[in-house]
């Protein structure tokens, strides 16, 4: 980025909500792909800070379309970098063992307890963000035992899991809304007290991001890891697969919600008329509410939880990750011009707590009328963010190699050091 592909930064894991840079001990340093990494880790950033800060989906044209296509799908990719971030952290390309596996374990396990706090705290500031921190703890403790396994063992698991845990999630969220016991669970579980929320039962079934069906993202990430991403075919394949799975994904869903009989009057009735025609891709179909019908299975909007919508944005973060790993290793001149959004990527976790405590301050605090507006009006909002977060990352990282939250995370996982 500074230099080329190969010379751009020491050799370091990437950064992230909770992750920051260490050694990846894969033998001869291939930094392109780590940069690669970084920049699909910007993108997520600013895919995120569109969905929090800018215009809604709503405004159409080209700007509509770019955040329609982020919508959600950011956000996945967040959770299968967080995969590739705990395979780093354990060691690739071979898992550490003995003393080394416990310590690393230990360091999942602190960055967990970190986190979930963090993002409740975040939460706590009533931004009406959905903070995913708390979520992304607990997916990493989720997967955690799979670390020593092979890519071919993690994909075969994230697939199953994409096909079996949105139709359990299903199950368990019909259950939740036709009976009382989720009540009882919440009003015994010292979580849910302490922070007014939904404790374990919202980390797991019902809030935005549910581990239950968020667990195949975070796997997917784990098993891209475990591949040689320094061989082009590599590369090819992956964005292949990619390619295959948004197209099993949001085609399938497309198929499915016009074959089946009254599916799309079934979605559109139980959303109150929500956009149902663009429902295999779009987050416009609206939210369910307290009725989930059968057909709502067939539906791949980024955030409606279902198989579809894990194996369509599946495919999405993969293609993106195939993309920056290629522009990485074989354009130095884009890669240099990309070097704002990689650093963003190094300082993921502190430039997203930033613009949550940003948009407290802006709204509850100061009350700029403009960060409540959904039209073009939030267009200068988010690129204003976006530009804040750019310069401070590549300030922040042509001094440092941590960004500032990363190394207060770092500090706190140095007890695992002891761990025997």
């Amino acid at each position: 980025m500074t230099q080329n592909a190969s010379s751009a930064v020491p050799s370091q894991a990437p950064s992230g909500p909770g992750t920051e840079p260490t050694a990846t001990h894969a033998g001869p340093p291939s930094t392109g792909r780590l940069i690669g990494i970084d920049l699909a880790r910007g993108l997520a950033v600013f895919g995120m800070y569109s969905a929090h800060v800018g215009p809604d989906v709503t405004v159409g044209g080209p700007v509509g379309f770019l955040l329609e296509a982020a919508r959600g799908r950011s956000s996945a990719l967040f959770a299968l970098l967080a995969g590739f971030s705990l395979i780093i952290l354990t060691g690739r390309p071979r898992p550490r063992t003995g003393r080394a596996g416990r310590q690393a374990m230990a360091r999942i396990m602190i960055r967990s307890a970190v986190l979930v706090p963090l993002g409740y705290a975040l939460t706590a500031l009533d931004t009406g963000v959905e903070v995913i921190l708390s979520f992304y703890g607990l997916l990493f403790l989720a997967v955690l035992p799979l670390y020593r396994l092979r890519a071919g063992a993690l994909a075969l698991i994230a697939a199953a899991g994409a096909l079996v845990l949105p139709q359990i999630l299903y199950v368990v969220r019909r259950s939740i809304e036709e009976g009382h016991w989720a009540d009882a669970v919440v009003a015994r579980d010292p979580l849910a007290r302490i922070t007014g929320t939904g404790g374990v039962i919202e980390l797991l079934f019902t809030g935005g991001y549910p581990v239950l069906a968020w667990v195949p993202y975070v796997i997917a990430g784990m098993a891209v890891a475990r591949l040689d991403l320094t061989r082009t075919g590599v590369r090819s394949r992956l964005a292949a697969a990619g390619g295959a799975l948004v197209l099993l994904g949001y085609g399938g869903s497309w198929l499915a919600l016009r074959l089946v009989p009254r599916a799309l009057s079934a979605v559109s009735a139980a959303t109150d008329g929500g956009a149902a025609n663009s429902a295999w891709w779009s987050d416009r179909v609206g939210d369910t509410g307290h009725h989930i019908p059968p057909a709502w299975l067939l539906v791949a909007a980024p955030h409606s939880e279902t198989t579809f919508s894990v194996l369509g944005n599946t495919g999405v973060a993969l293609a993106v990750m195939a993309a920056c790993l290629t522009v990485a290793d074989r354009l130095p001149r884009l890669t240099r011009a990309a070097r704002p959004v990689a650093a963003v990527g190094m300082t993921a976790l502190t430039v997203y707590v930033l613009h949550i405590v940003a948009l407290w301050l802006l709204s509850d605090v100061w009350h700029v009328a403009v960060i409540d507006d959904d039209g073009m009006s939030a267009l200068p909002v988010l690129l204003t963010f976006i530009a804040a977060a750019v310069l401070l990352a590549t300030a922040w990282t042509r001094l440092f190699r941590r960004g500032p939250l990363e190394s207060l995370l770092h500090l706190a996982t140095g007890p695992a050091r002891h761990v025997p």
